[in-house]
């Protein structure tokens, strides 16, 4: 295994273990809930938002490690940004997950890039876009359930 490959699998099984930005988050202007039923994941966004700017965001629920180190990696990416530079980078993040001709190395994801390699199991990119496709719930101001199916 390459140095790089033991790199990203590092990070994602640390955000695993210790997720960023988990719990719930008083008073947020935006939420969304997810459900991916091929392995029970299952998570809920919630985002504090001033002036466009995300100030603050979290996530709760459970899921297997892939999930919850996207999200985790995830509200670390989008603290600070505005609404819609998080769309932006939700539409990155798809490409690099799904079309097999997207740049694995994509400066403007920084430590995202790491999920590159799971484009290549299908049943499992829908585990690492779950969060994203959540957030991009809750930034639409969608109340309906996410679902990867």
């Amino acid at each position: 295994m390459s140095d790089l490959r033991e790199l990203y699998q590092e990070v994602i099984l640390d955000h695993n273990r210790s997720p960023r930005n988990f719990g719930p988050l008083e008073g947020a202007d935006l939420r969304a809930d997810g459900h991916n039923p091929l392995c029970g994941d299952r998570l809920s966004v919630a985002l504090k938002v001033e002036d466009g700017l995300v100030t603050d965001v979290r996530f709760e629920g459970s899921g297997c490690a892939i999930s919850k180190a996207s999200a985790s990696l995830m509200t670390e990416r989008i603290k600070g940004q505005t609404i819609d530079e998080a769309r932006a980078l939700f539409d990155r993040f798809h490409r690099l997950l799904t079309d097999q001709t997207a740049p694995t190395d994509d400066a403007a994801l920084g430590k995202l890039a790491v999920f590159a390699g799971v484009r290549d199991y299908p049943a499992r990119v829908k585990c690492a876009v779950l969060a994203w496709h959540t957030l991009r719930a809750a930034v639409d101001d969608n109340h309906e359930l996410v679902s990867t199916e």
